[in-house]
């Protein structure tokens, strides 16, 4: 759904800079850099222990090579809800949300301030090529949740869960690394199976009923899966691992 355009937008933009991009590419392969950068400036201790010389810039970077410090990309983010609970959950994670439209990146971008979490950070804009954004094998994760279905037959190859999309995802993801994808739309999520099952990926977890599972995925909600799951329309999910 187009979001009208808020009043002050670009101001609120300049704002919240701190929280978000409105290009990224300058931070392929140094993400997790970034993020080392995002944690000095939040925390006091940090800032001490760098000011004492007790650990070096350098140092706090690399603790974020650690396997248990995933690097996780939600496509089409929203408002921000899913991210935020995300954060919380997994502090140690590093969160990165993508949203197209301005006048919802801005209220992620309120909702992350908002929160103090650090291990969030957003881009405003529509990615088209992940390889733009992120080198081979740097991504653990990555979430698409509500994607536009694109109903029609000839707009296929815009869906995010095409073939096309789906095999550079899988470039940008590090062994090991998940696909989640949520929709409420069958006719997308019929077409996704398709698609995974042409391409030949392990699917892992699948259900057509994911708020009454016991899977994870169904304790972090999007503010459309609320809306959807109100209404009793059930959410489609599925995983794939590289």
């Amino acid at each position: 759904m187009r979001q009208r355009r808020l009043k002050d937008l670009d101001e609120k933009l300049k704002e919240l800079e701190d929280y978000l991009d409105t290009d990224g590419r300058e931070n392929k392969g140094a993400w997790r850099r970034l993020f080392a950068d995002k944690a000095i400036n939040a925390s006091w201790e940090i800032t001490r222990m760098l000011y004492e010389g007790v650990i070096t810039e350098e140092e706090i970077a690399a603790s974020f090579e650690e396997p248990d410090s995933r690097l996780c990309l939600e496509i089409g983010c929203g408002k921000g809800q899913f991210l935020c609970s995300r954060a919380a959950d997994f502090p140690d994670d590093l969160f990165i949300g993508v949203e197209g439209q301005e006048s919802v990146i801005v209220r992620a971008a309120e909702k992350v301030r908002d929160s103090g979490h650090w291990n969030i950070h957003l881009l405003s804009g529509y990615i088209h090529d992940v390889h733009e954004f992120f080198e081979d094998g740097e991504v653990d994760m990555i979430y698409l949740n509500f994607s536009d279905p694109w109903p029609k037959a000839k707009h296929a190859k815009r869906r995010l869960t095409h073939r096309s999309y789906l095999a550079a995802y899988m470039d940008i993801l590090a062994d090991g690394g998940r696909i989640e994808f949520k929709t409420d739309n069958e006719d997308l999520f019929d077409f996704t199976l398709e698609e995974v099952e042409a391409m030949g990926y392990n699917i892992v977890q699948m259900t057509r009923d994911l708020a009454s599972s016991d899977l994870e995925s169904a304790r972090y909600r999007t503010e459309y899966e609320d809306k959807f799951i109100d209404q009793g329309i059930k959410i489609k999910y599925l995983a794939i691992e590289k």
